[in-house]
């Protein structure tokens, strides 16, 4: 049918739909890479982090007394794990803010779409809250059951990557029982590392495959008809009837402009079954003659006709009327090799006591308009 929605959108309509702030955009892929990417800051800032928690563990086995805390001095009391605690998370949020930000930009690219944040007048309305509220309470709404069936699936597979990682050294974990604390964290360390980077791994398929589906229903979304694509290109080029009707005017008005030049032209140079060439030579404006109007058929009739009505000389010489009005534009200096030509015209018309003659002895230095 012709209202399907079957061919891929152009470009204009995605830049048109980016504008409004309707772009793909997967919640799992920048989740993943923001948890990576959170677990990458923590291990740059980790050492700082263990020297400021053992200098904290050690302020607090060295300088709380408990007989000598009055009510008064709790907030003194907590100033150092305050400061330890902002010293420790601030840069690790400042990081994780930037590495965001950068994510964001790299899977958005630069967007600002104030069409997002226009206020939606009808979505205000009682009813159209009660409706939105009951599609997001809904359960059995086709699109939340969708959500919350991926949610699982999700937290499942991500579940069973960090439980695998457990579970392949539960033998080490077993054994830990009597080892020397060292020891212990050493090898409890290895384990939650390794489900650290099973979970991210898991965390990052799951967004490229999301990334992936997003894609394709956005890129479904945006599909167009025939008919708007073909609307979309009238606007783009012009209506074609609109510009048929400036075309047909700026040929009127051309037409109109080199009739009005033929009665002020030295001489038209005539093939008498079809071309009519009208030639103005003024050695002050230009190096050799200009070419001021020039037609076929019915146009090289109506130019002859006015030169007859004006006195303007036709000479007949069909090779050269063909030659001038394909190689030469109107208002266009005639081409050097056609000098010799015109200037044995212009010297019959004239006679003797002619213009001055055109310089012929270099012709390819004579300059085109």
């Amino acid at each position: 049918m012709a209202d399907e929605r079957t061919e891929e959108a152009t470009p204009k309509r995605r830049e048109d739909e980016r504008k409004k702030g309707n772009i793909a955009r997967s919640q799992d892929m920048t989740a993943a890479l923001t948890v990576c990417a959170g677990v990458g800051l923590l291990f740059v800032l980790s050492s700082s982090i263990l020297e400021k928690l053992k200098n904290l563990l050690y302020y607090t086995c060295t300088h709380l007394k408990p007989d000598d805390i009055e009510v008064n001095d709790i907030i003194a009391v907590f100033a150092p794990y305050a400061k330890i605690t902002g010293e420790i998370l601030l840069p690790f949020m400042l990081g994780l803010m930037v590495v965001t930000a950068i994510i964001m930009r790299i899977q958005v690219g630069p967007l600002f779409a104030t069409e997002k944040i226009k206020p939606k007048i009808d979505k205000l309305t009682p009813s159209s809250m009660v409706n939105g509220l009951k599609r997001i309470l809904n359960p059995f709404e086709p699109k939340n059951m969708m959500e919350i069936g991926k949610s699982v699936l999700k937290m499942g597979i991500v579940g069973y990557c960090g439980f695998a990682a457990v579970n392949g050294r539960k033998d080490e974990l077993l054994g830990l029982l009597g080892v020397d604390i060292p020891t212990a964290f050493a090898v409890l360390a290895s384990i939650l590392t390794q489900m650290i980077i099973n979970i991210c791994v898991a965390m990052l398929i799951i967004g490229f495959i999301d990334k992936k589906y997003q894609d394709y229903e956005y890129n479904k979304s945006i599909k167009m008809t025939k008919q708007e694509i073909k609307d979309e290109w009238k606007n783009m080029e012009g209506d074609p009837v609109i510009k048929s009707k400036i075309k047909s005017a700026q040929m009127q008005f051309m037409r109109q402009k080199m009739m009005s030049a033929v009665p002020n032209a030295d001489v038209v140079v005539a093939n008498p079954t079809h071309f009519s060439v009208a030639l103005k030579y003024d050695k002050d404006i230009a190096p050799a003659p200009v070419v001021v109007a020039k037609g076929v058929d019915y146009m090289a009739f109506k130019i002859r006709e006015i030169a007859k009505a004006n006195g303007v000389p036709i000479v007949e010489n069909k090779p050269l009327a063909r030659s001038l009005y394909k190689l030469v534009q109107v208002d266009q200096v005639i081409p050097a090799e056609l000098y010799v030509a015109v200037a044995e015209i212009l010297a019959y018309v004239y006679g003797k006591d002619g213009p001055p003659k055109m310089r012929i002895n270099n012709p390819n230095a004579a300059p085109r308009r």
